[in-house]
């Protein structure tokens, strides 16, 4: 079942927030698309890094950024941080990266 940039994220006063569930330790760093999990619209995210001392939401944060094509410094881990269900924020203009969401989701573009 197919699931919209906006069931996934929500507009905020300074960009986006990305509700993500991470799977830390995986064999690549990638982002496998979006779907629901208990419900809730989360875009499904892998990364190598193991959980611990918050590498993988940092892998998490720069895997976010290249996905997104935006700078590093404008994404950052907004809650969950002891979770594999997260906030992520991103800064920028809400409706561009609103569509952002949408076209690379609809690409299907792993990174």
């Amino acid at each position: 079942m197919g699931v919209s940039a906006d069931q996934i994220c929500r507009r905020s006063r300074d960009g986006i927030v990305l509700t993500v569930r991470l799977t830390p330790k995986s064999s690549c760093d990638e982002i496998s698309g979006a779907g629901k999990y208990n419900d809730t619209g989360v875009l499904r995210a892998k990364v190598r890094a193991a959980p611990g001392k918050g590498k993988a939401n940092s892998a998490l944060e720069k895997l976010i950024a290249k996905w997104l094509r935006v700078p590093g410094s404008s994404v950052r881990l907004a809650s969950g941080g002891k979770s594999r269900q997260k906030s992520v924020e991103v800064h920028g203009d809400p409706s561009d990266l609103l569509s952002l969401v949408e076209a690379r989701l609809a690409g299907s573009e792993q990174t």
